[in-house]
């Protein structure tokens, strides 16, 4: 038996002790499957995976996806294996030629594969409960590696396989797992979690994850960097989007309080510094706007131009939302300006469509149309045509409206037209926000 721990010059050593592990427990999921390395498919289960790994407080270190390709899988199994402590494969379980999960792994390995006749009659069985004769290549469903245990399925034909292996000294888990969710997702759950819990040594994995809105991702590590540096223990991760930075705190104890503590202290004095920037620990900007909204009895009606609707689809995403959405009018013309929030044709006409004070008029018109509590218009240049030396695209003016006043935030935002528009209501939701905050 051996027992790692993080060598002074990060190497990992190995001492003869007793099986432990002093270092963090890491995984490698790998998704097999041509299909997934086209543009039309994408992996979902490694992110159900990933979640039901964490809670046993293994952190996934890797996450591969490679075709049906025998030497490429091959070579994927070997470098797995060699740097995670469980590798858990994906698919390639059925029983056509291109199935090649299960010799590959072998092969990785340097074990050999036999046809379990306990498996291949269960599989004819199976086949006969429906009344279908089984091709005979779904006998290959029931090749074993050498040393593997079977994992049952009960809701498919492919079964999948447990193997622990020892690695220079240190053990290894692997599992072959079939790929359609309703089949993996039990067989996970039911037969390899608990054989995991079983053999991992108790560690505990605590997360928060703040949203912050409207700051630039170079501005905000600025600020926060000598916090997180400080912090013993937590992992930070800083995701930018358009107006929005996701900040993920993580950290792994032996006691699940030890690492609630960790995680804790160091989000809120990241709020402390950030301030109203952090608008949320994991709720979208729409459900914050909406509990405001709902917590004063406010309403709300949108004038939007060049976002065309999408700040109105963002709000009524939300189940419920009708209890504080009056509505909104997509006023792309300025026709459709005059029309559904009274801007004054004189007006557009001098200051043009993409202007703060026509912006103005939209969010009071809608307001007084409506009879909502805040009112906002929105309109800008989302290009890629249509902006001039005065007005360039990525322009954007954005208006709030109430009882206490008008606001009128003028911004420039990068990227394409989606982006742009994407960035604008953003802004418009946060000017929402903030307005609610101070009432």
């Amino acid at each position: 038996m051996l027992c790692r721990h993080k060598a002074r010059n990060w190497e990992v050593a190995e001492l003869q002790l007793g099986q432990c592990y002093a270092v963090s427990v890491i995984a490698e999921i790998v998704a097999i499957g041509s299909e997934l390395l086209d543009p039309f498919h994408q992996d979902t289960n490694s992110l159900y995976l990933t979640g039901k790994l964490n809670q046993l407080g293994v952190e996934v270190a890797f996450k591969s996806v490679v075709g049906d390709n025998r030497q490429h899988l091959t070579d994927v199994a070997r470098v797995a294996v060699h740097r995670a402590d469980i590798v858990i494969f994906m698919g390639g379980l059925g029983p056509t030629e291109d199935d090649l999960t299960r010799e590959c792994v072998a092969a990785a390995l340097g074990r050999e594969v036999h046809r379990d006749p306990v498996l291949i009659t269960e599989l004819y069985t199976r086949f006969a409960q429906y009344r279908r004769r089984m091709p005979e290549n779904n006998e290959r469903q029931a090749e074993v590696i050498e040393g593997a245990e079977v994992l049952r399925n009960a809701r498919g034909t492919a079964p999948g396989q447990w193997i622990e292996v020892d690695h220079q000294g240190v053990p290894r888990y692997i599992m072959l797992l079939p790929g359609p969710p309703h089949e993996i997702k039990p067989m996970f759950d039911e037969q390899c979690a608990p054989r995991l819990g079983a053999k991992l040594p108790k560690s505990f994995i605590a997360t928060r994850h703040l949203r912050i809105a409207m700051i630039g991702e170079s501005d905000c590590d600025s600020r926060i960097a000598p916090i997180y540096k400080a912090a013993e223990g937590v992992e930070t991760t800083i995701l930018a989007g358009a107006g929005e930075i996701n900040l993920h705190l993580r950290s792994r104890a032996e006691h699940q309080d030890i690492a609630e503590q960790r995680v804790e202290e160091l989000a809120e004095k990241i709020e402390d510094e950030l301030g109203d920037f952090v608008y949320s620990r994991g709720e979208s900007l729409e459900e914050i706007v909406g509990y405001h909204l709902q917590l004063r009895n406010a309403t709300l009606a949108v004038a939007e131009s060049c976002t065309g609707g999408m700040l109105g689809n963002r709000i009524t995403s939300l189940s419920g939302s009708s209890r504080y959405f009056l509505g909104g009018a997509i006023v792309y013309s300025n026709d459709f300006k005059t029309l559904f929030a009274n801007v004054p044709p004189l007006m557009i006409a001098q200051h043009g469509a993409v202007s703060a004070e026509v912006a103005q008029a939209l969010a009071e018109g809608i307001r007084d149309e409506t009879g909502a509590t805040i009112g906002i218009g929105i309109t800008g240049v989302a290009g890629p045509q249509g902006g001039t030396e005065e007005k360039p695209v990525g322009l954007v003016f954005h208006a709030i409206s109430d009882s206490h006043g008008t606001e009128v935030v003028e911004r420039r935002f990068p990227g394409d037209r989606e982006r742009i528009r994407l960035f604008a209501t953003q802004q418009a939701l946060d000017m929402i926000r903030r307005r609610l905050m101070k009432a």
